[in-house]
Formats: C-alpha cells, structure tokens, sequence
C-alpha cells in the first residue's frame, strides 16, 4: 500500500501543473469578442473583392445575370477588352503624371514649409499654422467654382491654359494636398532632435545643407507618409478631375464612366478596369507601409 502511494505521488510530482494565467492578462471572453469581430471584418472586407474578381472573369452575359458565388465559366477577355472599349491606357498615363507631378511638387513644398515652421520663430507662425490646418475643414466642392473662374480670367488674361490641362489639375490637387503634408511633417520634425541640425552648423553646413544632410535622411518615414497621402489623394480624385478635364486630359477615376453607355453596362470590364487601376496604389503601399505607419505614428503622437 505504501508502495502504491510512493508510486502515485511521485506521477504527480512529474505531472507538470497547468500554466497560470497573467493576472494582466485579458479575459477569455474579450478575446473570443475579438477574434469573432476580427473574422466578421476580414470576411466584410474579402466579399467585396472576390465579387470583383469572380465579376471581372465572367462574360458580360453572366454578370448581367443571377448572381453566382461560383462562376459556371471563366475567362480572361474583360482584361482585353478593357483597353479597345475606351482609351484606358491614355487615362492611366494621364494619372500617372497628374498624380506623381503632385505628389513630387508637395512633397518638396511641405519639407521646406514645415523645416521652416519646425525650427524658425518668425512673425505670424502661429496664424499661419492655423491657417494652413484650417483649410482642412471646408468641403472640396466649395473651392470647384472660384478655382474655375481663376484657371479661366488666368487663361484669357496670359495665355496660359491652366483649364482642362494637366498643370491646372496638378495645382488643384497640390491646394488640398499641402495644407495636410505640410501639418503632418511639422508634427514629425519636431521629433527629430535639433542637437542634429546644430551639429551640421559647426561642421560648416548651411541652413539648407543641413535640411538635406540630416533633417531629411532622419524624416524619411514622415515624407513617405506625405507622398502616399498625396498620391492617393491625387490618383482617386473625382470631383475636380471631372471639371478640369477634357478628353485629352481625362484621368481614371472620370475614364471608367466609359464603361457604361446608353444601352449597355460592361460590368465584367468595369470590374477588370478597376482592379488593374488599383494595383499601382496596392502595391505602393505594401512596398511603403512600414515608413507610412511610422511616419502617421509620428506625426499623430507630436
């Protein structure tokens, strides 16, 4: 009988105890509450996407029909189609440039606006910082009809066609996208120590020198914050692309109205359209998204 006690405490010694739990550590019901929030909201955001995708391999045919979650047939003719049926490749060379040209032109325009307010007392900074935030807070469509009257008293005045050309929409899109770029750097500027600017001066560099040979390489995360921000703003633009524009310099977000006719809907092609047009903007911010999360994180905390 001894013998059989000895046996069975010593299983229990060798029986590991169970694992305690934190007692910081979150209940079991807000983490099963998360978990099922987190699948409803991966499932809420795949639907729409797998409707696209499944759309954009149908013919025309079956989409116009009975939806179904299993395509009876697949094919690849929408991705073909959708340069024939209006001039995509036009559009989407015109927003490539409208929107580079103003995400380079805000870029460079916001370092040196917020290098100055970041580390510059000057007269009226206050007022300027409030102004320039301060725009932010009025709706697009108020500045539609004074900014077309100005591109057009411009255009008659000097000559310079600033209505329905690439270099008016790229300074419209520069009014919406400096006010925020210039906010968001001044915010992670004053992050970076000032000791590093200090340091340049003795070594001899000037106030610009120092900008582009250490304040700059240290904001990186923040100007590639800027530049995404302002790319994507400039590349899903409706409202004044489809004033600004003619049929020269339409861009993508007006070309895809293309699609739709008086008598017809190419709903497989405007799938297949939409998709290809997203994927400069998909990939730009799988390929940037560290410095963009750390360049917002930045910013948000100053």
């Amino acid at each position: 009988m001894s013998s059989a006690t000895e046996g069975a405490t010593e299983a229990r010694r060798r029986t590991p105890a169970p694992a305690r739990r934190s007692p910081n550590a979150p209940p079991a019901s807000f983490l099963w509450t998360r978990r099922i929030l987190l699948t409803f909201l991966a499932v809420f955001s795949a639907v729409p996407i797998y409707v696209m995708i499944s759309s954009s391999l149908k013919p025309l045919q079956d989409v116009t029909g009975k939806f179904r979650w299993i395509p009876s047939g697949l094919t690849i003719r929408p991705y073909i189609d959708i340069w024939q049926t209006v001039p995509l490749a036009k559009y989407f060379m015109n927003s490539l440039i409208v929107s580079l040209a103003a995400t380079a032109c805000s870029v460079v325009v916001a370092v040196f606006a917020a290098y100055a307010v970041s580390r510059y007392r000057f007269r009226g900074k206050r007022l300027f910082t409030v102004t320039v935030l301060s725009t932010q807070m009025f709706p697009g469509i108020l500045f539609l009809l004074p900014l077309f009257v100005l591109f057009v008293n411009i255009g008659n005045a000097t000559g310079i066609a600033l209505y329905g050309s690439r270099g008016g929409l790229i300074l419209t899109y520069m009014t919406f996208t400096l006010p925020f770029s210039i906010w968001m750097l001044v915010g992670y500027l004053d992050s970076i120590p000032r000791d590093l600017d200090e340091a340049a001066l003795v070594d001899g560099c000037g106030a610009v020198g120092a900008l582009f040979r250490v304040v700059v390489p240290a904001a990186v995360p923040g100007i590639v914050a800027v530049a995404v921000y302002s790319f994507m703003t400039a590349w899903g633009e409706v409202l004044f692309a489809s004033m600004m524009t003619n049929d020269v310099t339409r861009t993508l977000s007006i070309g895809l109205q293309g699609y739709a006719t008086q008598t017809q809907v190419y709903w497989n092609q405007v799938m297949a359209a939409s998709l290809v047009v997203s994927v400069p903007v998909v990939a730009g911010f799988l390929l940037l998204q560290r410095y963009l999360v750390a360049g917002l994180t930045a910013g948000a905390v100053k």
